[in-house]
């Protein structure tokens, strides 16, 4: 029997929200990626992680349709779980740390997979789009809410046939647009996720976010 903790990650402070994620402890049940694409499919999650090794932190990351070499709210969730120093995905180690409220990783936003960056110029055109909007390919879609203060409304639309309609909150794309923007910002995303990044002098990125436990198996 497969071992799955649900977790929320990017919770608002009031601990609503979130995106949703799978975390399967005991991935060498699954040794095989067609049999981790096939779980992550019937689980319906807009990610689902395979933990491959649980004390060096080596993962194994899946949307219903495809694996990724990395992804944001998987590696925040996971870190948060296993009480992690850093985490390995396919793209290379990620650090953690941790403060009590919220579960910070440092990536690169080259690890990132490509998203179209799309500024609005209020929220209330972002709060407007329908899910998903027309076009193809991954949108997130942001706008100012407050400049000064790095405070920015956000939403994501995967646009791919695999029941993601729109991501609740979205680690990778918020590390592009930290990178693109070349500031640190807090961002409220779906439906009110919150994501706080910030650039490193190396050319990383930090990202936090809230961690609430749903289920485990």
């Amino acid at each position: 029997m497969t071992e799955l903790d649900v977790l929320s990650v990017f919770c608002a402070a009031d601990g609503r929200y979130g995106n949703r994620l799978g975390v399967v402890r005991d991935g060498h049940r699954h040794p095989d990626r067609a049999g981790r694409q096939a779980l992550a499919a019937r689980l319906g999650y807009s990610e689902t992680v395979f933990v491959d090794d649980p004390e060096r932190g080596v993962v194994d990351i899946y949307t219903p349709g495809l694996r990724l070499p990395f992804a944001g709210h998987p590696l925040v969730g996971a870190a948060w779980l296993l009480d992690l120093e850093t985490v390995n995905p396919p793209a290379g180690e990620v650090w953690v740390r941790q403060d009590g409220e919220f579960t910070w990783i440092t990536a690169r936003p080259e690890w990132a997979p490509p998203r179209t960056l799309r500024r609005y110029a209020t929220v209330a055109e972002v709060d407007a789009l329908p899910a998903p909007p027309p076009g193809e390919g991954w949108l997130y879609a942001w706008a100012w809410e407050d400049e000064a203060a790095g405070r920015v409304r956000a939403r994501a639309f995967p646009r791919r046939d695999d029941g993601i309609v729109e991501d609740e909150a979205t680690g990778a794309a918020a590390l592009l647009l930290t990178a693109e923007l070349g500031r640190a910002l807090n961002i409220t995303q779906g439906r009110g996720s919150q994501l706080i990044t910030a650039p490193g002098p190396d050319g990383t990125i930090e990202m936090g976010g809230r961690v609430r436990l749903l289920t485990a198996h």
